[in-house]
């Protein structure tokens, strides 16, 4: 969903700093009308030791990472810097004609352009590498005599653009803007202080070169334990085997072998990013101005924190914090993870429904999407939640008990996961969630393929939801989208084809809370008396047909909400609400 951007080109609200603000202010001309940067005595502070070697290093800038946007400046920092600034700094004019976007100069802009057009050939050329060179073999270009000027070609090629590299190099070196954001990300990767942190927070660059903010192993709970994570993941539900009771000999493991082959090439090739397009590079490219709009909203307006998490896997997961416990909505002080679809980024995702509600919120983006590194399967997935969820417990400071998972769409796996693995979370809300994937991917796929694509999704991208929900003895609240074209299997007009029913009669099946409302809650609260809290349960035994029928539609008006939109409509804040519990 795109997000407006607060400060355009085109208009800026007289609230809107500009880049001056970060240390380089801004004196007009008045015969040209143009600006120019003017390094404060701020900037010379920040640069420390680099005063006696001219700024930041050369090689600093030409192996930097892509500033793309300073943003404006908070109440927060203003205050602070007011604090720490001496009075001399030459103010900033008031003018509503600058954009917080970094601007960078003309040699390292024509630079840019280069090397990303260059990103962007190299990124279709991998995806397409099969069919050229099943082209090149029939067209006999595989020689050796063919191949040995081509590899010449390339490293030509390869040279200019390590000039590139270097021009654009030299044109970071001469703007001042960049100087000052080398020198504060080179300190805060010496040191990790508070005040560092917060300088670079400033920024909005190349993730990759974003420090660590919190280890996988930080928690005390986790170090030496034998329950917790190991570098090889959580632990997950694996899925039975296909053939039970069928020995496992060597002859049978042989007949496997080309099936199993074929289905990891499947899952690794166009079914990964079939199931995740967010993670194609391409598309990822095409959506970065509306990625930056999204984030510079929750920084500016909202003041999200961003942090960078690694996961017991190697992944560094992209996360950004928005807090609300100061403010005097009591729904502040829960803390609300949202999981976001297949194609979805926390940038401009399901996490502007539980800001607009008043709830803090935490977004996260799978891995390989945006500033998160890896690829997006089930077992990576369930790893960047178990670190997402530590963060928010050990680093945030929320109790389990102050943590409600909200899910969009694909995200319902690695809610139910969490639901599962944290059964303390106060409740988990799926919104446009799915039971399981293989009736979905079935009714995308040819039916000759059938046993492929159901080997396929069991064995590397099973997303058994409702399996894991199952385990959950929490509140659970399905919002179902009644015009969904992408979790029906038929039409969308078609609702009774709408797994989201599915994954509400797994539930209630588990929990066996099978109308007249009084009668409904007296029959529960009975048995909760008796039984205790836990579910399964087995009410209803001893019920007539039509008391279980009346028990049944009281539970699933409670567990189910309607919601009249397309699977990608956006959530309105009032339709986000806490589920019900007994």
């Amino acid at each position: 969903m795109p997000l407006a951007n607060p400060c355009t080109s085109q208009h800026l609200g007289s609230n809107c700093a500009e880049p001056s603000s970060r240390g380089a202010n801004v004196r007009p001309d008045l015969a040209t009308g143009k600006s120019r940067y003017v390094l404060t005595s701020r900037t010379q502070r920040l640069g420390g030791r680099g005063r006696g070697r001219r700024g930041p290093e050369l090689l600093s800038c030409v192996l930097g990472p892509r500033l793309y946007k300073i943003y404006r400046e908070r109440e927060t920092d203003r205050a602070a810097s007011s604090v720490s600034e001496p009075p001399t700094a030459v103010p900033a004019p008031s003018s509503s004609s600058w954009d917080t976007y970094y601007q960078p100069y003309a040699l390292e802009k024509h630079a840019d352009r280069i090397l990303a057009l260059a990103s962007v050939f190299w990124s279709i050329s991998y995806y397409s590498s099969p069919f050229a060179f099943l082209y090149l073999y029939r067209k006999g270009y595989l020689s050796l005599s063919k191949v040995v000027p081509f590899s010449h070609y390339a490293g030509t090629l390869l040279l200019l653009l390590a000039g590139v590299a270097c021009l654009r190099g030299i044109g970071r070196w001469t703007n001042p803007q960049y100087r000052q954001f080398i020198t504060i990300l080179e300190a805060t990767h010496r040191n990790q202080s508070a005040e560092n942190k917060r300088q670079l927070a400033n920024y909005n660059f190349d993730f990759r070169s974003w420090p660590v903010d919190f280890h996988w192993e930080e928690p005390s709970s986790r170090k030496g334990s034998r329950g917790g994570p190991s570098r090889r993941g959580v632990a997950l539900l694996r899925p039975e085997p296909l053939h039970r009771g069928t020995a496992d000999t060597f002859l049978n493991r042989v007949k496997k072998l080309p099936c199993q082959i074929t289905s990891y090439l499947v899952a690794h090739t166009l079914g990964r990013r079939m199931l995740y397009p967010g993670s194609v590079y391409l598309l990822q490219k095409a959506l970065m101005p509306v990625l930056l709009q999204g984030q510079a909203r929750l920084v500016e307006e909202c003041n999200g924190r961003r942090a960078k998490l690694l996961a017991c896997d190697g992944n560094e997961i992209d996360t950004m914090f928005v807090d609300r416990r100061g403010t005097a909505e009591p729904q502040g002080q829960k803390l609300v993870i949202c999981c976001e679809g297949n194609a979805g980024f926390y940038e401009v995702g399901c996490v502007s429904t539980p800001l607009e509600a008043g709830y803090s919120v935490l977004g996260w983006n799978h891995p390989g999407f945006a500033g998160s590194t890896g690829v997006p399967f089930p077992q990576n997935e369930a790893n960047a939640m178990d670190v997402v969820v530590q963060f928010a417990i050990h680093r945030l400071g929320f109790q389990p008990q102050d943590i409600v998972i909200y899910a969009w769409s694909i995200g319902g796996f690695t809610a139910t996961w969490a639901a599962m693995s944290y059964p303390d979370i106060s409740a988990v809300i799926l919104d446009a969630s799915f039971d399981d994937l293989v009736p979905l991917a079935l009714k995308v796929m040819p039916d000759s393929w059938r046993v492929l694509v159901t080997r396929t999704v069991r064995q590397h991208l099973n997303l058994n939801n409702s399996e894991q929900l199952c385990r959950f003895q929490g509140p659970v609240l399905l919002i179902r989208r009644t015009k969904d074209e992408i979790i029906t299997t038929t039409v969308p007009e078609d609702i009774m084809s709408n797994r989201g029913n599915d994954l509400l009669l797994k539930l209630l099946q588990f929990r066996r809370w099978e109308v007249e409302e009084d009668w409904c809650l007296s029959v529960l609260h009975s048995y909760q008396a008796e039984h205790g809290p836990d579910f399964p349960w087995s009410v209803g035994e001893d019920m007539s047909t039509d008391g279980r029928r009346q028990l049944a539609l009281f539970l699933a008006r409670k567990h189910l909400h309607n919601f009249e939109a397309t699977h990608c409509t956006p959530l309105p804040a009032q339709h986000f609400q806490m589920p019900w519990h007994l």
